[in-house]
């Protein structure tokens, strides 16, 4: 897919793009080129801005998700997007491709999470939360959508932001993501990326102040792992 292809939504103060597995949001170690770098450039050239394009990144996906990312082009959308996301009016759906049955079709999971910075990983802490400062409340839901004999497909609507989040707690009800080995999938998969995928997203535009629901198709590699 080249850049406008992956183009979801776009006006003068939102970007909200569909993210390939692999690719990085925010500069890190690596110096790979950023998504945020890539559409600079894309929207510079395409319609022919002298200067410097503003990008402002309200929020992140990890490197080996995909799917929706929502960007925006003017500070006072970025201001606006960045306390929706702090207040919870951001609606965030992924779907998971998950290596094992649920226990049951849905549930909330609530939890508290600890993130060793070293490992990059995040994982379910059980003692008391009050003696552990760094320990975060965690909070999802999934329901079961789809099935094959292998895969069992999982839509998760975020209500707290953590690290991994979805990843880990998934991991600790013992249904692996495909592909996640960080967080016990028995094989990786054959892009490096996870059957984690960012579906939909759907909040009140922070400008024009309507009501927005954008979808973004999964990846080619998921063709035949489930039934849409």
């Amino acid at each position: 897919m080249d850049a406008q292809s992956r183009i979801l939504y776009e006006d003068n103060h939102l970007l909200i793009i569909n993210k390939k597995a692999g690719e990085i949001v925010q500069a890190d170690m690596t110096r790979d080129e950023t998504l945020s770098d890539l559409y600079k450039s894309f929207i510079a050239m395409r319609d022919g801005k002298p200067g410097s394009v503003f990008i402002g990144i309200p929020h992140r996906l990890d490197r080996p998700v995909s799917g929706i990312v929502t960007l925006s082009k003017t500070s006072k959308a970025l201001e606006r997007l960045n306390a929706m996301f702090r207040n919870g009016e951001i609606h965030k759906f992924y779907w998971a491709l998950v290596c094992e049955k649920p226990l049951e079709p849905e549930a909330e999971l609530s939890c508290y999470l600890v993130r060793n910075e070293r490992q990059n990983k995040s994982y379910v802490y059980s003692g008391d939360p009050s003696v552990r400062k760094d320990a975060k409340l965690a909070r999802l839901r999934y329901r079961l959508i789809d099935s094959t004999d292998r895969y069992w497909l999982l839509e998760v609507l975020l209500l707290t932001g953590r690290h991994h989040q979805i990843r880990c707690q998934l991991a600790d009800m013992g249904c692996h993501i495909k592909g996640d080995l960080k967080y016990g999938a028995p094989r990786s998969n054959p892009d490096g990326g996870i059957c984690l995928h960012a579906r939909r997203v759907e909040f009140v535009h922070p400008v024009r102040k309507v009501e927005m629901s954008i979808e973004a198709p999964v990846p080619d590699s998921w063709v035949g792992l489930h039934r849409m």
